[in-house]
């Protein structure tokens, strides 16, 4: 799942070498924290969330596959 998280991010910002995934396992599931470089927070984010939304859902379709519950948020 990480590494799915990572090539989206890589593949969307201008900044790639800043992208960085935190996984976390906890009694919920698992927690993915995404950081970004500062200037391509809007573009991970998009209009009205749409990005980070469907990079959500994707996470969701994954992890449904492999049986896991999963969390993703955008750290500022």
């Amino acid at each position: 799942m990480k590494n799915l998280l990572e090539y989206l991010l890589i593949h969307l910002v201008d900044y790639p070498e800043e992208v960085s995934v935190e996984e976390e396992e906890t009694d919920r599931g698992f927690e993915y924290t995404l950081k970004v470089h500062p200037d391509d927070m809007g573009r991970v984010i998009g209009k009205r969330g749409a990005v980070i939304e469907s990079i959500r859902s994707i996470a969701k379709v994954r992890a449904v596959k492999e049986g896991i519950r999963v969390y993703i948020k955008l750290e500022d």
